[in-house]
């Protein structure tokens, strides 16, 4: 599977963004799509996370109110509605799949599938 994120941008505090994960083709109802934010000189960290069939989702605490992660199964895309940005937003984005079934996975090392990553810049 093949990933393409996009929707990155520079925005100043308290805006909007949104963010898609566009994948090469189908993804199976027991996967879950994940995005992912590294920040300069730290490691990748989990942000959201759906479960592709049946659409249950699971967040990192610090955007929890503020994220929305979404899909759109029959364009085999992911969002990431991201609102009141906040500097400490900034970061790389990368969205990936997990195909290793029930519950969810917020360890970048349980991710089969990564995109290129878009950037997040938030400035105050």
């Amino acid at each position: 599977v093949q990933l393409q994120a996009s929707g990155g941008g520079s925005v100043q505090r308290g805006a909007s963004l949104r963010l898609s994960c566009v994948a090469s083709r189908h993804i199976f109802s027991n996967w879950n799509v994940g995005w992912f934010r590294q920040a300069p000189g730290k490691e990748r960290e989990f942000v959201a996370a759906i479960k592709w069939g049946g659409g249950a989702t699971e967040y990192e605490e610090s955007v929890k109110g503020r994220f929305t992660i979404s899909g759109d199964i029959g364009k085999n895309t992911a969002h990431l509605q991201m609102n009141s940005l906040e500097p400490e937003d900034t970061a790389v984005y990368y969205c990936g799949v997990d195909r290793s079934g029930p519950g969810f996975r917020v360890s970048a090392l349980r991710y089969d599938y990564w995109g290129q990553g878009t950037e997040v810049t938030v400035s105050s």
